[in-house]
């Protein structure tokens, strides 16, 4: 039987499962982007600013819902999950804050700071190496292991409705500020990899502005979304490579690839370069200190990547902050 997949109904309910442990994530408005793409006073451009969570970035709100939906089924055994770094932290969050054990398999090479702030959320973590994954599959191998030894539950970091819901939340943010100020909405830009936040933010956002362009981004040597879109199923790259280290899933999970086919009106990709530009931009014009894949997006504006025709404003998901100094600095100078 196949599971069901998140709808909007449950992007509301977790709202309150959200509320409970978070404050909304700013939505800034950009009056430099605003200038640089040669917009007229009619219309504005936002960053949604996720590195203003406890967590430095959006995966809180999906692994707060998922523990939340859980918690009975969890009840006094730990929880497993493999994570680049950010859903690694998000999930340690959440397991601090309902007191559940979480063991979290990371790659040996994610940033410092992703490993440091896992730890303060008392998670404990295994390691793997990431270059030969592909071949050796070994992060899963490691998180089954896991399940098996300590008899742990696994959760997915994107593959799963309470997560997409829980990160669709966001997204009725986004909904909740502009419909307040009178605003509509032309283009969403948000970036893709495994899919929870671009379909949790999708399903809020064509809700409420249905007539807006829905747009996916992603890194232009981790384009296995580029790709899906074009052929119509889902496509696996097996070696993806960014300095977007948030960003490089294998394929976009089942339980998110129907709602990003019914909502994703295009996808563009991204290379580094640019991503590193777009780094140096955000800071020396807003002094925010964004990591590789949560600068992607406004990237994709700066580029010229994606078409801004319209009459309503353009939103910017920023997804994360979490990387290392002398990786920010070496990446922006």
């Amino acid at each position: 039987m196949s599971k069901p997949i998140a709808t909007i109904r449950d992007v509301r309910e977790a709202e309150a499962v959200i509320r409970q442990h978070v404050s909304p994530a700013p939505l800034i408005r950009s009056h430099a982007l605003e200038k640089e793409l040669g917009l007229p006073p009619s219309r504005r451009v936002w960053l949604k600013d996720y590195g203003w969570t406890p967590s430095g970035s959006f995966k809180l709100l999906g692994g707060l819902n998922w523990m939340a939906n859980n918690l009975e089924r969890i009840g006094s055994r730990p929880v497993a999950a493999h994570s680049s770094g950010n859903f690694a932290s998000g999930i340690a969050f959440a397991g601090m804050r309902y007191e559940r054990r979480v063991i979290i398999v990371m790659p040996q090479s994610a940033p410092l700071v992703k490993f440091e702030l896992t730890r303060s959320f008392h998670a404990e973590i295994r390691t793997y190496d990431s270059t030969r994954d592909h071949e050796t599959g070994e992060r899963d191998r490691l998180t089954r292991e896991i399940a098996e030894e300590e008899g742990a539950i696994q959760a997915s970091p994107y593959d799963d409705r309470h997560v997409i819901a829980g990160n669709g939340v966001g997204g009725l943010e986004i909904v909740s500020e502009l419909q307040g100020q009178g605003r509509t909405v032309s283009q969403f830009l948000c970036q893709v990899s495994g899919g929870g936040l671009m379909a949790g933010h999708a399903l809020a956002m064509a809700d409420a502005f249905p007539a807006a362009g829905i747009i996916a981004v992603e890194p232009e040597s981790a384009n296995d979304f580029c790709q899906s879109l074009a052929a119509g199923k889902r496509v696996r790259v097996d070696r993806p490579q960014s300095i977007c280290d948030g960003l490089l899933s294998y394929d976009v999970g089942e339980q998110n690839w129907p709602i990003l086919k019914q909502h994703v009106t295009a996808a563009v990709c991204v290379p580094d370069s640019e991503t590193q530009q777009a780094m140096r931009w955000i800071y020396a014009r807003h002094g925010l200190r964004t990591e590789p894949s949560g600068a992607i997006t406004t990237a994709a504006l700066l580029h010229g990547k994606v078409n801004i025709a319209g009459e309503g404003d353009i939103v910017v998901v920023v997804s994360g902050r979490n990387v290392d100094d002398d990786r920010f600095r070496e990446w922006i100078e």
